[in-house]
């Protein structure tokens, strides 16, 4: 189905308390990560979160080029989001930087910006790239959610690590983690960004509305399910050392 098909169409997005999926409102997609995938990074990571497929690379810091972009005081933070022409039948997976994927790699940079403490390596950059393989919506937050690991695991220092999912509102039922069709035929999508440590948030967009009870309590769900996806961005980081642990034992 073509997402124009979609808009046109009136999609029964939920029955009986239950969405398209099979999913309640407060269930996330079954989501699993993997740190440390590509060799010659400093730090990368690979994600699946539902039928999306994510992978991360970081690298630096280095030496800011060309040196007129560099900072005296701290590092630069670059970030490239691109989706794979193959990865996707809507027009957003045509390949090259359009507006869209512009749009989410600078709220990324913004996020990463407020998470990495960048005062420690000034007149450097820090390069972080996320590319969507496979996409079935939410992948803003699923890349953030992927490179956030692959951060961790590169050894740059951060105050937190962030998670990011978002929340919709469909026929006045607040959900949580849109897919595709959901998103593109729901009454709102609102993705965040969180460092949980403090539940400072680096992040929050909004397509369409909530009334206020509506945004609070997606704001609550956000945060729940955040607790979930910040002990898998943990357990990703800790399995290659337990795998060494395991071989010596």
């Amino acid at each position: 189905m073509k997402s124009d098909d979609i808009m046109e169409e009136e999609i029964e997005l939920m029955k009986n308390g239950k969405r398209l999926d099979g999913r309640g409102p407060g269930d996330l997609r079954p989501m699993s990560i993997t740190a440390n995938v590509i060799k010659n990074a400093n730090g990368s990571a690979y994600m699946e979160w539902g039928n999306n497929r994510i992978i991360a690379a970081v690298y630096g810091p280095s030496e800011a080029l060309p040196k007129h972009t560099a900072n005296p005081d701290k590092a630069v933070v670059k970030c490239r989001y691109m989706m794979a022409p193959f990865s996707s039948i809507s027009e957003h997976g045509r390949p090259g930087m359009n507006r869209r994927a512009v749009e989410i790699s600078k709220v990324t940079r913004e996020v990463f910006e407020h998470a990495i403490l960048v005062d420690k390596f000034p007149g450097c950059e820090i390069n972080i790239y996320i590319e969507i393989l496979q996409s079935d919506g939410g992948t803003r937050a699923a890349g953030i959610t992927c490179a956030a690991v692959a951060l961790a695991s590169s050894g740059i220092p951060m105050r937190d690590m962030p998670y990011s999912v978002s929340a919709g509102n469909i026929n006045e039922t607040v959900v949580i983690d849109l897919n595709m069709i959901e998103d593109m035929a729901s009454d709102a999508d609102m993705p965040v960004a969180i460092l949980p440590r403090n539940n400072e948030v680096v992040l929050l967009q909004m397509d369409g509305s909530f009334t206020k009870e509506q945004f609070d309590s997606a704001m609550e769900l956000i945060r729940k399910s955040g607790e979930y996806i910040s002990n898998l961005q943990k357990k990703a980081l800790k399995e290659p050392y337990e795998k060494i642990i395991d071989r010596y034992a």
